[in-house]
């Protein structure tokens, strides 16, 4: 068999350059071209030399994330070859890691590199024969994504995002308040993705006993306890080549973080009670309704796991954020909960509509969705009444709140996210944090306070 060409462009960098040219050369034909010239025209020319000269079925581009420009012109450049291009750069943040997926890149990897990380997503994009290209608005016909309905930006911001996180490999940390629909998402981005046709499997970690979760994740070789009579698989083998989603990754007890951090470096387990590493082609996908970077500095989740499963995040909006995506949603529920009901179409009378509009939503979606299909059940014409709402067990619905209900609720919200914000720049320096919000110390402090936000979470994070 004829090896495939790749090719390693970019900025020389000799730990990069040396372990991709230890992981690339026994597998496939490599060239290497690696500059020392920074400046963009010089690099973009050098670039189109070389994939003239070498006419590769696959691109690693070594970019620095402090470049932003030269590695969009450099992206530009190969998105006329139409080659495939793998990015390999630092840790960079969030949204610099969904541009270069919109600048062109198929994937990324971020050193250090290994074998695990490199050849798999190397292997699968020389295996597909065409890069799917996605039509306008592909997003909303998409059927993995029909259960995903809004209207406004602050929703459309995160589900636009689906497309480009399906197309690489990159692990995805999903944050979001309970309800928001975070398996919902993690669903779409696996059916979306070229591991559609394996599994998905969704796991609670908050649901499974401390004592069992290796075994459930890891499995067990006969004999490992007591009562293992015979063989099992973990939810790891499970899922291979498909999509692990573990949910409440904060539940995880540590040294099960310990056992997973391995293998999301190395895609390499030990079952327990071997003597033997497994591997497994698996993507995970992690989400948590809690602020992470607090549970590290409360020793909840270890700093290391958190920065392997912080690659891209998706931040989902409460439903309290999103309010004109309401009557879209209601009418979703209503329509799925009458045929199933066999109530026939109905209707929601304005002062329910009025009702549900003004509601805090603390469940999210979920609750709403749980609203709904009670008021269904206990409606007796055709249209949903607010005192159809009301018997539906959600007394708050009653006239919504007033406005000064909602607005001192928006503003202590902005405060506490506000007042973190700032002790996380900060790492913890109260006076420091004080004087950015132009606020005496003693202000400052009691707003800390009346929050309730434990500062020292955020002084151990600093490093």
């Amino acid at each position: 068999m004829i090896p495939k060409k790749v090719v390693v462009f970019g900025i020389d960098n000799g730990e990069v350059s040396t372990a991709l040219r230890n992981l690339l050369c026994t597998h496939f034909s490599v060239h290497f071209q690696l500059e020392s010239e920074h400046a963009k025209a010089a690099l973009v020319r050098s670039l189109e030399q070389c994939m003239e000269q070498a006419n590769p079925e696959l691109v690693f581009l070594v970019l620095s994330s402090n470049q932003p420009a030269e590695s969009k012109a450099l992206l530009e450049t190969l998105q006329n070859s139409r080659t495939p291009v793998i990015v390999v750069t630092e840790a960079g943040d969030c949204e610099g890691m969904f541009e270069l997926l919109k600048d062109g890149a198929a994937d990324f990897v971020i050193p250090p590199l290994s074998a695990a990380n490199v050849l798999p997503r190397a292997r699968r994009l020389l295996e597909l024969s065409t890069e799917r290209q996605e039509a306008p608005n592909a997003v909303e016909r998409d059927p993995a994504l029909k259960r995903l309905i809004g209207e406004s930006s602050v929703f459309l911001s995160q589900v636009n995002n689906i497309p480009l996180l399906a197309r690489c490999e990159a692990n995805v940390l999903i944050v979001g308040e309970t309800g928001t629909g975070k398996e919902l998402y993690a669903r779409a981005i696996h059916y979306r993705s070229a591991r559609a046709g394996k599994p998905f499997m969704p796991v609670n970690c908050g649901a499974i006993p401390a004592e069992l979760v290796e075994n459930e994740l890891f499995g067990h070789e006969r004999g490992a306890y007591t009562s293992a009579s015979t063989l099992q698989n973990g939810l790891i083998a499970d899922a291979n080549g498909g999509t692990l989603f573990l949910d409440e990754i904060d539940c995880l007890p540590i040294m099960a973080q310990v056992k997973l951090l391995r293998f999301l470096q190395e895609k390499e387990y030990r079952p327990l009670g071997s003597t033997t590493m497994r591997h497994a082609n698996v993507r995970v996908i992690a989400a948590s309704n809690l602020d992470l970077r607090e549970a590290v500095g409360n020793g909840k989740v270890r700093q290391d796991l958190f920065y392997r499963l912080n690659v891209i995040s998706l931040v989902l909006p409460p439903l309290r954020d999103r309010r004109e995506d309401i009557p879209l949603l209601a009418r979703y529920f209503m329509d799925k909960y009458s045929r199933e009901f066999n109530k026939g179409t109905m209707d929601l009378a304005p002062e329910a509509l009025n009702s549900i509009m003004l509601y805090s939503w603390p469940g999210n979606v979920r609750e709403l969705e749980h609203v709904i299909e009670r008021a269904i059940v206990l409606c007796e014409g055709p249209t949903i009444s607010a005192r159809d709402l009301v018997a539906s067990n959600s007394p708050a619905l009653v006239g919504g709140e007033s406005l000064r209900q909602a607005k001192a609720k928006e503003i202590a919200r902005f405060e506490k996210n506000y007042i973190q914000g700032l002790l996380s720049a900060c790492k913890g320096n109260i006076t420091k944090a004080a004087q950015v919000a132009q606020k005496n110390r003693r202000a400052f402090w009691q707003l800390i306070q009346k929050h309730g936000i434990n500062v020292s979470s955020f002084k151990s994070t600093a490093s």
